[in-house]
């Protein structure tokens, strides 16, 4: 549900804020008070396309903000959104409420936030979607499209979506096969031409055989024997330091006294001493003693370690080269020449042109065929047994919408095999019984269409709650018993939703349960709107207003309070 909208500087909005509720909400207001810029503003909050156009003239950016709660959603939709704003690092506020957020700069760029994190506009959208739907008159012009009428289909009947899943599941692995079929029996020549490059390949990877990091391990061992006499001499002649020219293996000459030696000479006479002081210094000795220690057995090792064979360093050299030849061509290190050929031995597995291979593939191909045919059969059982329901429910929908001898019919044809089962939906309008129904593209008004949509709507949200549902001039071409009508059904479609309008129609403003007029004020230098709760006589004046200008007439305004009287009667009966 939305609970709260902020919009600034959109169109000609400078700032407004209005706190919505459950239940039906109308806007109302005059032509060019900009209600229909509250429309583009929720548009936005959906990832629709941003347009610099939208921008208040003379400012920066538009933003428009709006807080949603998940609590009263249907738990699939709740925990999908829910999914969506985790997935971005997004979390509920201290309400349990999502603030999403669309700002609009003049050059036409835009950002988008959930709970203050930046996300893209898609991103928005997908939160968006499991709980604000829009319809308005471009919604209308979509669904005279198949897709759209299938996916009102498919949305009527909740057991659709388990059998077109399992549908697609098959439709996806059919599909697969069936391509490489196809690629083993029309590219053969390709396929063989890129097994002997493969097989030349592993053949040439495995003959050098790399070990994952040797390259690195080669380098640090080359750098050692190019300078092993250095290496040698340094050592050599620190050990001598230490140890004594003898010990070092006459790396170093002379009669200096060894480190060590001086080191434990000066040891013992300071333990020896009767002076607290000079003991302590003799202990610490000892330990310098028995670090010299560890660093001439170290020093002793590292010299055995040294390599005497001269080819060592020729047969590193050549074992690099070899390795680079292998970088070079597959990838930048042996990691990656080994992680290649992995990939390059699992393409090669795959690729098998022999007669039997391909015998085989064909029967699985059938195999897998012959499951996606059943499943679409099942699917299309499904469709057809819903849509004869659907027609007649929305045909009934029609009728109370001063539409008495309409009547709309759902056809199921069989199509191409797509992702969506091999079936084409189209509804069809006729005007009375004796007329055979056409599609809506052809049959249905501007005004027909809305009804269609509005009686679709109530219907297919009928199993819903907690969703956010936008009409957006829903009645337009419509008046009379038509719109009280539609008032009575956008009513019973606020009893488990949240309903917001944009209308014309005082007849259908007053089934509201919270009214918001957006006033336009007119000034020698611009044009601003804000928008304001109605009630009391307020409200009275406003529908008086909507009854064709009688808000200074005590006449309309005593129509206009008859009118919310029967409505408010009319609705209490409907939610007993």
């Amino acid at each position: 549900m939305l609970a709260e909208i902020t919009i600034t500087n959109l169109g000609v909005i400078p700032r407004a804020t209005a706190e919505l509720s459950a239940g039906l909400t109308v806007l109302t207001g005059e032509t060019g008070a900009g209600k229909t810029m509250v429309v583009s503003g929720l548009r936005l909050l959906t990832g629709r396309r941003a347009e610099a156009s939208l921008v208040r003239t003379g400012t920066e950016q538009a933003v428009i903000e709006g807080a949603f709660s998940v609590s009263g959603l249907d738990a699939a939709q709740a925990g999908a959104a829910a999914a969506v704003a985790e997935g971005a690092g997004a979390e509920a506020d201290e309400n349990g409420e999502y603030v999403v957020s669309r700002s609009v700069r003049a050059t036409g760029r835009s950002k988008a936030h959930i709970s203050g994190r930046t996300v893209p506009a898609a991103t928005l959208g997908e939160f968006t979607g499991h709980l604000l739907t829009i319809h308005g008159q471009n919604d209308q012009l979509r669904l005279m499209s198949p897709d759209q009428q299938l996916a009102a289909l498919d949305r009527f009947d909740p057991t659709i979506g388990a059998k077109l899943d399992a549908y697609r599941a098959a439709w996806s692995a059919w599909r697969e096969a069936d391509k490489d079929l196809r690629d083993r029996t029309e590219k053969r020549r390709e396929l063989a031409q890129e097994v002997d490059q493969l097989t030349f390949a592993i053949a040439e990877i495995d003959e050098v055989a790399p070990a994952e990091g040797e390259d690195t391990e080669l380098v640090t061992e080359i750098n050692r024997l190019q300078d092993v006499d250095a290496l040698r001499d340094a050592a050599g002649a620190a050990l001598a330091a230490i140890d004594g020219a003898e010990a070092a293996g006459g790396y170093a000459a002379g009669d200096d006294a060894a480190a060590s030696t001086l080191v434990g000479v000066a040891a013992d006479a300071l333990s020896s001493s009767s002076d607290a002081s000079l003991k302590e210094l003799g202990s610490r000795l000892g330990e310098v003693a028995a670090v010299l220690s560890d660093v001439s057995a170290e020093l002793g090792s590292f010299v055995a370690d040294l390599p005497d064979d001269i080819d060592e360093l020729e047969r590193m050299l050549q074992r690099q080269q070899e390795l680079k030849m292998l970088t070079r061509k597959y990838a930048p290190d042996v990691a990656g020449v080994i992680a290649w050929r992995a990939k390059a031995a699992k393409r090669l597995a795959k690729i098998d042109t022999s007669a039997q291979a391909v015998e085989e593939l064909r029967s699985e191909v059938a195999a897998l065929k012959q499951e996606m045919v059943a499943r679409a059969a099942t699917l299309t059982k499904a469709r057809v047994a819903a849509a004869q329901e659907l027609g007649e429910m929305v045909t009934v929908e029609l009728q109370g919408l001063a539409m008495p001898k309409a009547r709309l019919s759902v056809a199921v044809h069989k199509s191409d095999f797509t992702r969506d089962g091999a079936d084409a939906v189209e509804l069809k309008l006729a005007p009375n019984s004796a007329l055979e129904p056409q599609p809506l593209a052809t049959s249905a008004s501007g005004g027909e269409l809305s009804r269609v949509m509005l009686a679709l709507e109530v219907i297919l949200s009928g199993s819903t709650s907690g969703a956010t549902l936008v009409f957006d001039e829903v009645d337009a071409g419509v008046g009379g018993r038509s719109a009280v009508q539609i008032g009575r059904r956008l009513a019973r479609l606020a009893t488990n939703n949240q309903v917001i309008v944009v209308t014309h129609l005082p007849q259908v403003a007053a089934y509201a349960d919270t009214h918001l007029h957006v006033a336009k004020n007119v000034g020698d230098d611009s044009v601003t709107s804000g928008v304001v709760e109605l009630s009391g006589d307020d409200r009275v004046e406003e529908l008086a207003r909507m009854l064709a200008g009688m808000d200074d007439s005590a006449t309309g305004r005593a129509h206009a309070a008859e009118l919310l009287q029967r409505a408010a009667e009319d609705v209490a009966k409907m939610r007993e």
